[in-house]
């Protein structure tokens, strides 16, 4: 397996909506069955703790958001209409209840299927619930510096699918590669 710079702990220990923009453009792995599926992160969604109402937090701790709670560096995999795995990473101190979801991937490397869209990508990177709580320090499962770094432009807009959430829907946490062709929506 080539050798990675894994993200420390301390990079998720941050603000949630820094968290989310630092993530654009690192390296998501996954080792399934010893094939290193690779992928780079185009689009992502803060979600900034309990008093963010499009939060699963928002509801308090539950068997669901627990994970959300605890400490940073973590992932929050859950089920959305009984179907699709979104794949969140858990931000901030502990007992925060933060985490940025990943919206999209742009494939590097043996991922198959489309990954423009959050149930999409964890199909196309074999994430499912078994992965929720799952240290992304780990060697098989984990976020990782790009081996060079590329400039480009981060566009904020509003997240998508949360209109319940009064004002919240409107916030500008939603943040993606500018010009990239595998975010999920422009």
């Amino acid at each position: 397996m080539k050798r990675y710079k894994k993200l420390p702990r301390s990079f998720y220990a941050r603000d949630t909506a820094q968290v989310a923009q630092d993530l654009l453009g690192k390296h998501l792995v996954h080792v399934v069955d010893g094939v290193e599926r690779h992928a780079r992160i185009v689009e992502a969604e803060a979600y900034i703790g309990a008093h963010d109402l499009a939060s699963h937090s928002s509801k308090g701790i539950t068997p669901r958001t627990a994970i959300m709670y605890g400490p940073p560096g973590f992932a929050y995999v859950y089920l959305i209409y009984g179907m699709h795995h979104c794949m969140n990473v858990v931000t901030e101190q502990e007992g925060h209840g933060a985490a940025v979801l990943l919206r999209a991937l742009e494939p590097i490397a043996n991922v198959d299927g489309n990954t423009k869209g959050p149930g999409l990508l964890c199909r196309a990177m074999a994430i499912d619930k078994r992965m929720n709580g799952h240290d992304l320090l780990s060697e098989d499962f984990f976020i990782a510096e790009p081996e060079t770094k590329e400039s480009f432009s981060i566009v904020a807009s509003p997240r998508i699918g949360v209109a319940y959430a009064a004002d919240w829907a409107e916030a500008h946490l939603r943040f993606h590669i500018e010009g990239n062709p595998f975010i999920s929506r422009k």
